[in-house]
């Protein structure tokens, strides 16, 4: 296997499959570095410019991949084991960040990423991830959230959704079941991670839209209820499941200021060692 160097697209192997990734802005070594893990259907080519613009704003190194079954990534053996989003976070994650030289920085996640995210905060000992930013996680189920997973379906089933999906990823069929299978699935109705917020020691940027669809924001709050450690919280107006895309400049905004406090912090700690 070639050595991972920073820079542009390709693929980087970890947790046994090839994965698509591409970098923005400085390396580890210049810099502190965002990784942003992607929604249930996302994938490289869906943050769009958000990476890019998210680098020139914070002056950090952003990384960004697609997980297995998504994108350009090699595709996923189905049916998906339930407690998948706990697996990529503890078997597939640590791996990654090991790969591509992860000095210090931030796990950024949209979604089931941000909900892996979380899981690697409370899960996995790394003092490298300085701080974690949730955007639209998932933490329990909710019948709100499963109804429109439900909608989803039928939008694959006799609608274009296939389509849409086609045009990002390789298997579609294996991004849209390996997602939507597991969440409708009847053992999926009792999932709850929030026992990890328990064991975060990191700070948190808690975001969500006031109108997401798929989450209430009882799942930003029970971050503030749990939590040990310094939260913020960022609720958007005029804003659904994904805030990157309804927000985008609020959104950089806030992650620009939450990655400087903590640069601030770092900082004076160095000073004060």
């Amino acid at each position: 296997m070639m050595a991972f160097e920073w820079g542009g697209s390709g693929t980087v192997t970890a947790g046994g499959a090839n994965l698509e990734y591409a970098c923005h802005g400085p390396a580890p070594d210049q810099a502190p570095t965002l990784v942003l893990l992607h929604e249930g259907l996302g994938c490289v080519a869906l943050w769009r410019d958000f990476p890019e613009k998210l680098a020139a704003a914070t002056g950090w190194g952003v990384f960004v991949y697609s997980r297995q079954g998504y994108g350009q990534s090699d595709p996923v053996t189905l049916p998906r084991p339930l407690d998948f989003m706990t697996r990529e976070a503890k078997d597939v994650l640590p791996v990654l960040l090991d790969t591509i030289g992860l000095e210090h920085g931030v796990l950024m996640g949209h979604s089931d990423g941000a909900t892996i995210a979380a899981i690697y905060g409370g899960s996995v000992l790394d003092h490298r991830v300085r701080g974690l930013i949730l955007m639209a996680p998932h933490f329990f189920t909710e019948p709100g959230g499963l109804a429109e997973i439900a909608k989803a379906k039928e939008a694959y089933d006799s609608g274009d959704l296939k389509e849409k999906l086609a045009k990002y990823h390789k298997d579609p069929e294996g991004a849209f079941r390996g997602w939507n299978d597991v969440w409708l699935d009847e053992g999926f109705r009792d999932w709850d991670v929030a026992d990890v917020i328990d064991y975060l020691r990191v700070p948190v940027l808690a975001i969500q839209g006031r109108e997401d669809q798929y989450g209430t924001l009882a799942q930003v709050e029970v971050i503030e209820e749990r939590t040990y450690c310094p939260c913020d919280m960022l609720v958007l107006e005029d804003c659904r499941h994904s805030p990157q895309q309804d927000q985008p400049q609020k959104v950089i905004d806030a992650v620009a200021e939450f990655t400087s406090r903590l640069a601030r912090i770092e900082a004076a700690e160095v000073e004060t060692a």
